[in-house]
């Protein structure tokens, strides 16, 4: 295992940015088979993430954002989110967020309704969580 105290080395990249990295405790995030919660020690771990919100326990407090899908990676006490568009808590505004679910919610059914509400939903949990 890597030396790097007594937490965990993450980095959450969108295609654009990198989004927020750091030293956590544990990460929470929702993959196609379930939530995942990371610890130190965890076992090399490969996985595709769903949108939804991803929680970062940090020494100062917890980083909420949304992910709009992506991959995570675990290996030596290093943890990766890699996804094509990520947004922090502090970045969402939720009034929006609000707006693209009731949208998404008249559109026909359908894999583009779905997948916009997801996006929409994991958007506002993460906001809301953040307080």
């Amino acid at each position: 295992m890597a030396d790097i105290g007594t937490g965990l080395m993450v980095e959450m990249v969108a295609a654009d940015r990198t989004v927020w990295s750091g030293e956590a405790s544990m990460i929470i995030a929702r993959t196609v088979d379930g939530d995942l919660g990371v610890l130190r020690g965890h076992a090399p771990l490969l996985s595709l993430l769903t949108e939804a919100a991803v929680e970062i326990s940090t020494p100062d407090g917890v980083v909420h954002a949304a992910v709009d899908g992506g991959f995570i990676s675990v290996a030596d006490d290093r943890v990766s989110i890699l996804t094509q568009h990520a947004l922090l808590a502090e970045e969402i505004h939720i009034d929006e967020a609000k707006a693209e679910l009731e949208s998404a919610e008249g559109m026909p059914t359908g894999n583009e309704r779905e997948q916009r509400i997801r996006r929409a939903s994991s958007r506002i949990r993460a906001a809301e969580a953040a307080g």
